[in-house]
């Protein structure tokens, strides 16, 4: 009798408790039959009041056993802690009245410390007793007992609950065939699909459901703003995982006397320590436990992998990256982040990319402490190699320009890049890139010095530019410190590209003369002509055509002296803008001719569209609007078939201002919000600024005076965000034109007023010749036409010292009109005639009505004084 008491507390297992060991479900004839057995309907563990933030994912459950569904397995799945046990229960006792046959809850014991994952076989057993079978009853194989359970369950309404499974070859059996049965499914990894089985991957909380979690456990339910900001503070330092949170709050729950204060000095403590695992309760023993267990489960090569991606200084990562940290080619590396994504040890934020959750970034940075210490250093300079040598490919791709370089380390595999691909690849890296280079601040500053160049073209295009200043500067300093010339030289051109940028033209021209001064120290012809370049873009921008005339010819002689075509050519074509400002088109035309022939013999078609472009534009300037229509659509069309985007958006707004001066506003406006809505596919910042811009200025001309302000608004908006003072001065100088049209003339004036400051401080000559005669132009409409002959006077002085012809003529057409109001005749018939024959020279519109008005002074002239003019 002995051995059948045994056996007989062996079949009474509970599935919910201990039932690792084999259950022998053999039948002996001759022992009397038990009684009948209760059948057990629900085991169930208690409902949770602390399931917060979960309300889509329970709904989805919940939908999932309504009368017409197709799913009869629900698999959530999700990191350790992540609160899929809590989910799955709380759903099943929200279904538990549209399931009377029986609310079962299964532990298979995949990662239980110390417990092996439980057997099919017995789970079945366990579950049939539970249903009120003899044990003497049951089947002895595995298949026997599954086809038994399903038979049962065949015409039944049951809920079963599968917590933690290993796999799909452990659940199988246990899935009821009946199709008024609901399976709920808990796993760490995501499981293959069974038929009919619906995964729903269960992420962490979101911050304020997270928070209020944390005030739920902690029993701080009615708080202040204060304690609300430090809940989402330490929700955060939890990485919004629910079981850290829970632990987190659980101790400040047993001081209930805590002020915020000394709530929010636990948490900067727990921000500042190294093992944030070990913060969150006594050893970090739970966390740190649920995460080992899932990596002592992973093979060797991938727990290096695992350990390795603990280094990673950046958010994410891609498989090129962490084949660099596990040395190992990509295709394997691929492999192996697709099984840790599958085990939930990785997130995947987009196709191919992934990232540790925080809490286990800790996690396997604190495994690596184990590896031997030449093997981790070796780890990161392979990925800082990747990063790097890869940046660099890319940024030779963005500048249009080539940079002196040192010697670079070979040995990393570099994609080949066409422009767009190259750009597509520095902002997808962004992120990592600049947490490289405050990893080596400090550790590698010779790295560090070489990371900030590669990233320069990247941080021109898309700013925040202080951010690039400050980035620049340090490198300055810090190739200063290490006696690295070129580097030196580099930085400082660099840097004085980031102040250029931001308006502030004096330390530009400063830091570009320093610049050229070390790369003439070491010879270096092609950083010279480079920054010779620079230089002359300076004094191009604050007016200065001659100058920057004189420094693009020297920097065309360096070229054509080192057998640079490219750079060549981009000096004809800088060449060529300088004379398009100062409207010598014929002399414009012929350099921008000459830069085609040159891009084309060198087959750079990039180079070809932009030549076309700016043929097109000076074609445009002559009044030639057919023609500028054309190269622009030539323009377009090569830069289309180059797949080249942003050259693409670039022909389309200049399309736009080609109808815009035809008068095709409808057609001009549609060109224009082509542009910006590429601007935006391509995250180009700067462009969609200057696409609000355009379609600013074309909704004020069919007076939609109030998108008009909107969009001016927005542009204003962008430029003050990547702190392009220029282009806010600009986008001030423009809301004002709204507001002029509108009959605002204070609001106009102080606006025009603002650009007038910000265009002086800037040392821009060409703006602040616009903005005087804007304001001008508001304080004649305002009725006071002394004072706006005063702002004409000023404007025509300057327009005509830095060769504006543009410019020179509007301030004389204003001159004129005050003059007339002052009831200065004469030299309002002279002012207009000279601002007239510049407009015919430039073939812009105006002078249609500049025309009519000098035909109105002319009549009111004295016969013998219009002759004497005429003369």
């Amino acid at each position: 009798m002995p051995e059948f008491e045994a056996r007989d507390h062996a079949l009474q297992v509970n599935v919910v408790g201990d039932n690792t060991g084999t259950i022998n479900a053999g039948v002996h004839h001759h022992e009397a039959a038990p009684p009948p057995r209760q059948p057990i309907t629900s085991s169930l563990p208690a409902d949770s009041r602390t399931v917060l933030g979960r309300d889509r994912e329970l709904r989805q459950i919940l939908a999932a056993a309504d009368g017409s569904r197709a799913v009869s397995i629900y698999a959530i799945d999700g990191l350790a802690g992540v609160g899929k046990t809590t989910l799955a229960i709380r759903a099943a006792h929200e279904l538990a009245m549209r399931f009377p046959d029986g609310q079962y809850f299964v532990e298979l014991h995949a990662h239980t410390p110390g417990r092996q994952a439980a057997d099919p076989s017995d789970v079945l057993a366990g579950l049939l007793i539970e249903l009120g079978l003899d044990p003497r009853n049951i089947p002895d194989t595995l298949t026997g007992r599954r086809d038994l359970w399903r038979n049962r369950l065949a015409t039944k309404k049951a809920l079963i609950v599968l917590d933690d499974v290993a796999d799909r070859g452990q659940i199988e059996p246990l899935v009821p065939s009946g199709p008024d049965c609901l399976t709920l499914v808990t796993s760490r990894r995501r499981l293959l699909l069974l038929k009919d089985m619906q995964p729903l991957a269960l992420r962490v909380l979101d911050v304020d459901s997270a928070a209020d979690l944390f005030r739920t456990v902690a029993h701080r339910g009615s708080l202040g703003d204060g304690e609300r900001d430090v809940a989402r503070r330490i929700a955060e330092l939890c990485g919004c995982l629910p079981l850290a949170v829970v632990l987190v709050a659980g101790r400040i729950a047993h001081h209930p006397d805590w002020t915020t204060a000394e709530i929010t000095e636990l948490a900067e403590e727990f921000d500042a320590a190294t093992d944030r695992l070990a913060e969150l309760d006594a050893g970090g023993s739970v966390v740190r436990a649920a995460f080992d267990l899932s990596y002592r489960e992973l093979p060797p090569e991938r727990r290096l992998l695992f350990r390795r991606l603990g280094l990673h200084p950046g958010p994410d990562l891609d498989a090129s990256a962490a084949a660099a940290l596990a040395a190992v080619d990509v295709t394997t590396a691929r492999r192996e982040l697709q099984a840790l994504y599958s085990d939930h040890l990785l997130d995947e934020t987009a196709r191919g990319r992934y990232r540790l959750h925080d809490l286990l970034r800790v996690y396997a940075r604190t495994l690596t402490t184990t590896d031997a210490a030449d093997d981790t250093i070796d780890a990161m300079d392979r990925l800082l190699n990747y990063y790097q040598h890869t940046a660099a490919a890319a940024d030779a791709r963005l500048t249009r320009q080539a940079r002196p370089t040192a010697n670079t380390i070979g040995g990393v595999e570099v994609p080949e890049f066409g422009e767009m691909r190259a750009l597509a690849w520095m902002r997808r890296e962004r992120a990592n890139l600049l947490a490289c280079l405050e990893h080596t601040t400090g550790r590698d500053p010779g790295r560090m010095v070489t990371l900030t160049e590669v990233v320069a073209g990247l941080l021109q295009r898309d700013g925040p530019w202080p951010l690039a200043r400050d980035l620049h500067q340090r490198a300055a300093d810090a190739s200063a410190h290490l006696g690295d010339r070129l580097a030196h030289a580099n930085a400082l051109g660099a840097l004085g590209d980031t102040y250029w940028r931001t308006g502030a033209y004096g330390q530009a021209a400063d830091l570009y003369q320093r610049a050229l001064g070390r790369y003439r120290e070491i010879s270096n012809r092609l950083g010279e002509a480079n920054t010779l370049v620079s230089l002359g873009n300076l004094r191009k921008e604050t007016g200065d055509h001659s100058g920057s005339a004189a420094l693009y010819r020297q920097a065309l002689g360096h070229y054509r002296e080192i057998g640079n075509r490219q750079g060549e050519a981009n000096s004809l074509g800088n060449l060529g803008l300088v004379f398009l400002r100062t409207a010598d088109h014929d002399q414009a035309t012929d350099l921008h001719q000459q830069a085609l022939a040159v891009y084309r013999e060198i087959g750079n078609r990039l180079g070809e569209a932009n030549s076309l472009g700016n043929l097109g534009l000076v074609h445009m300037q002559t009044g030639d609007y057919a023609r500028a229509a054309d190269l622009q659509q030539q323009a377009l069309a090569l830069h289309r078939e180059l797949g080249y985007r942003l050259g693409e958006a670039n022909a389309l707004n200049n399309l736009g201002f080609v109808c815009q001066r035809t008068g095709n506003y409808a057609q001009a406006a549609d060109l224009h919000e082509q542009a910006l809505i590429l601007h935006r596919e391509l995250g180009n910042r700067l462009g969609e600024a200057n696409s609000f811009t355009n379609l600013g200025l074309m909704r004020m001309r069919t007076s939609d005076y109030a998108q008009a302000a909107d969009l001016q608004q927005q542009a204003l908006a962008l430029h003050r965000e990547l702190g392009n003072r220029l282009g806010e001065a600009n986008a001030l100088n423009n809301l004002g034109l709204v507001r002029q049209r509108t009959g605002d003339h204070a609001q106009a004036a102080d606006l025009h007023q603002q650009a007038l400051v910000l265009f002086r401080e800037l040392g821009h000559r060409s703006g602040e010749a616009a903005a005087l005669n804007e304001i001008g132009t508001v304080l004649l409409a305002a009725g006071e036409p002394a004072k706006a002959l005063t702002a004409f006077t000023d404007a025509v002085g300057l327009a005509r010292d830095i060769g504006s012809q543009r410019e020179q003529a509007r301030a004389l057409d204003g001159s004129a009109r005050s003059s007339a109001r002052l009831g200065d005749t004469s030299t309002a018939v002279t002012e207009l005639r000279r601002a007239t024959e510049i407009y015919r020279r430039l073939g812009v519109p105006e002078v249609d009505t500049a025309s009519a008005y000098l035909a109105e002074l002319e009549s009111r002239l004295p016969p013998d004084r219009h002759a004497r003019d005429i003369h």
